[in-house]
């Protein structure tokens, strides 16, 4: 079995008990809520197996347990600062998930209950308090809300279907010897996707689809083995950030979230993938209306925002340093250019940045069409336009666009356009990206090279001469011709159909004909 079959193996695996323990919530509860609790207490035994582990490595030469170490004064004193300082958090004996599991598994003769892993929950969160940790840790829980009444009426009957969910959490393998996948952060995109997918728009907000993750990770990467930082101002659950860690050693991850729900997943992400809570900075609040981090200029960014979202377009974001230079502010009703003046805006002389947004900003006129402009005739920051297929996203199936951007650019005489919209594979609810149609993407970004009917060079005055019109036809041609059809042939062929279906009749009058007599 090659390495590529043994992953998708595992994953199937993975997948498959994930999506029955969401079965045993279903009924209970819509997906939104169902998962909550499933990321919510697959994170929890991810925080609880990091101290157990710690602590036992710890204490290892005293020879002694985790729990009895807490018990004595000294020893919890001193493993309190180690673990502040190192994981950011503490999980005390008497709250860790192989308690729970313990407990659990002792049937009627054991002790937890829901209430005790709230307490858990709340003992995480004041561990914190008052630490450098304290605003990655805070409030991560806030979605599992374990008093609802879709677990049940009861502490009784919330604790029964609690524990079911902790007892198949248990159940998977979070560390393999042998594994070929991130089990624990493959875990934790599975149940993120899959929500997505099955919750429409609101859901896929917050999640990019893992391909178009990969190409703009690959782009922003290509080159380099470190990146100082990368900053994603609609980051949602954190995904594209990660899977730009996955194309070079990033040191430090920023990101905004304006939904508290999604913020406190791309925190839970960050984590479950092992990324400390020193090596990132994610904030919760409108990137557009409240950024956080103004002052900083980032080597890398990334991003899919909402597409076409409101914003106010207030007077006062004209003399804003991030728009006042371009003369318009991007409308109310579409807030796509306003993203990309917010991301140049943070973007380092030397930096590169890879955006998805839906088509119409190539090609939509006004204040819109007059900040196009200004992107390329005077700054020439614009890189390449890449045109992807419809329904490649969650809740939509507009077709969207990669816009590449550098202010240093190596190629400044030229535009690349690459026109991928016709290269997918069909699935049964949104089209999907091969490997293969991914390193297409790729190759051709990386040698600019032009290729009939998928991508064109395009130099800086026929993009003038069409008035900044970025419209991915007016450059790649994709106009196949209709194939000539001979309608002589087709007639006499049609006759020749003709006459034998009227000989069929005859032979069958011909044979009634024979059973009357």
């Amino acid at each position: 079995m090659t390495t590529s079959e043994k992953q998708r193996q595992q994953q199937a695996e993975l997948h498959k008990k994930l999506w029955a323990m969401a079965n045993d919530l279903r009924g209970q509860m819509d997906a939104s809520e169902f998962k909550d609790y499933i990321l919510g207490l697959i994170f929890y035994r991810y925080l609880s197996e990091k101290v157990e582990a710690r602590a036992n490595q710890l204490l290892r030469e005293d020879n002694i347990s985790y729990a009895e170490a807490w018990e004595n004064e000294e020893y919890r004193e001193d493993l309190a600062e180690y673990l502040i300082d190192e994981l950011g958090y503490i999980v005390e004996p008497q709250f860790l998930f192989s308690y729970f599991l313990k407990e659990i598994e002792k049937g009627v003769n054991g002790n937890f209950d829901v209430e005790m892993l709230q307490n858990g929950v709340k003992a995480i969160e004041s561990s914190t308090l008052g630490t450098e940790s304290q605003d990655d840790f805070q409030n991560l829980f806030d979605d599992m809300d374990l008093t609802s009444s879709r677990l049940g009426r009861t502490v009784k009957d919330r604790s029964n279907l609690i524990s079911k969910v902790i007892v198949n959490i248990a159940e998977i393998p979070f560390e393999q010897d042998n594994a070929e996948i991130d089990v624990l952060g493959d875990a934790y995109e599975y149940m993120i996707s899959q929500f997505a997918a099955n919750a429409g728009k609101k859901a896929g907000e917050f999640y990019t689809p893992q391909q178009v993750s990969k190409i703009l990770a690959k782009i922003v990467a290509a080159g380099k083995t470190e990146i100082r930082d990368v900053y994603d101002g609609a980051c949602g659950s954190g995904s594209l950030l990660l899977r730009v860690g996955k194309e070079a050693k990033v040191h430090k991850y920023y990101g905004q979230e304006k939904v508290s729900t999604t913020y406190n997943l791309a925190r839970m992400n960050m984590l479950l993938h092992g990324i400390p809570y020193q090596r990132f900075d994610i904030r919760n609040a409108d990137t557009l209306e409240e950024p956080q981090h103004i002052e900083q200029r980032f080597e890398v960014i990334v991003a899919n925002p909402p597409y076409s979202a409101k914003w106010s377009a207030d007077d006062k974001f004209k003399e804003d340093e991030r728009f006042s230079a371009y003369a318009k502010l991007a409308p109310k009703s579409k807030a796509d250019f306003a993203f990309i003046q917010h991301f140049i805006h943070q973007l380092d002389d030397n930096g590169k940045m890879a955006v998805v947004l839906p088509h119409g900003v190539l090609f939509r006129g006004a204040a819109e069409g007059t900040i196009r402009k200004y992107l390329i005739e005077e700054k020439n920051y614009l890189d390449a336009v890449i045109g992807l297929p419809g329904n490649v996203f969650y809740g939509t199936s507009i077709p969207t666009c990669i816009l590449v951007f550098k202010k240093c650019r190596k190629h400044d005489d030229d535009v690349l356009f690459i026109d991928a919209s016709n290269e997918f594979e069909r699935g049964k609810n949104q089209n999907l990206l091969s490997d293969e149609h991914v390193e297409k993407i790729i190759a051709t970004f990386l040698s600019r090279e032009t290729i009939n009917k998928y991508s064109y060079a395009a130099t800086l005055e026929e993009i003038k001469e069409n008035d900044y019109n970025l419209n991915i036809p007016r450059y790649v041609d994709t106009f196949e011709e209709e194939t000539t059809v001979d309608l002589q042939a087709v007639a006499q062929r049609l006759k020749v159909i003709d006459d034998e279906i009227a000989e069929v009749d005859r032979e069958l009058e011909k044979y009634f004909k024979e059973l009357e007599v």
